[in-house]
């Protein structure tokens, strides 16, 4: 699995442009996900050509929750390719124009080694990649507890880490992970650099993960 942040509140390629909300693009050997579009959706576009990253390739948008910073650049995406399909909690009905839109709910799977922990606490839902190391949580901003996230990724096998905002949960609920990158909205990000410094890798915009 391969997983290029793509917009993020800081860059790690100084020719790309950061900003508040986050963005990634996630490749297995089946498909190409775009995990959340940003805030801006001229920003989200502008970064994806720096990287060399083209719109018409991704099979799938995966949206993590409704706040604007991760949706805000999802029509200008829709633009550059329609036909996609666009996975949404089920609390998110606002996409227009998408080959398709699929509601989820419950935790489910998406396709093989792909899964959705589904809408937890009427919230958020987050994508778990299975990798030859664990299964790898890719999250938007983990408003639900960090508890109830790794628990609903547990049951698709042993979580080995996680990438995305961590918002406010606590350093030690991630104790049990091997690898963690802490972007956008992470309040404790120093905090936790600090207690796993062995398994933390720094994000922002242009940063590429491989597991």
């Amino acid at each position: 699995m391969k997983i290029t942040i793509i917009y993020d509140n800081t860059v790690f390629r100084k020719d790309l442009q950061s900003d508040w909300g986050f963005s990634a693009l996630i490749e297995t050997d089946e498909r190409k996900i775009l995990f959340d579009t940003g805030g801006s959706g001229s920003i989200l576009l502008s970064n994806m050509e720096k990287l060399g990253i083209v719109p018409k390739e991704i099979n799938d948008v995966f949206i993590s929750h409704s706040d604007f910073d991760h949706i805000g650049g999802l029509s200008a995406f829709l633009d550059q390719n329609s036909e996609v399909k666009v996975w949404v909690p089920s609390s998110f009905r606002e996409v227009k124009r998408a080959k398709e839109v699929i509601e989820i709910e419950n935790s489910r799977k998406l396709y093989e080694g792909i899964y959705s922990t589904g809408e937890l606490e009427g919230i958020e839902q987050s994508l778990c990649v299975e990798t030859q190391k664990g299964i790898v949580i890719i999250a938007g901003c983990s408003h639900p507890r960090m508890e109830h996230i790794i628990g609903a990724a547990s049951q698709f096998g042993k979580v080995y880490g996680i990438i995305g905002g961590l918002h406010g949960n606590r350093p030690e609920s991630l104790k049990n992970l091997d690898l963690i990158c802490a972007t956008h909205c992470t309040q404790y990000k120093q905090e936790i650099k600090f207690l796993y410094p062995e398994k933390y890798i720094e994000g922002g915009a242009g940063k590429v993960i491989e597991i």
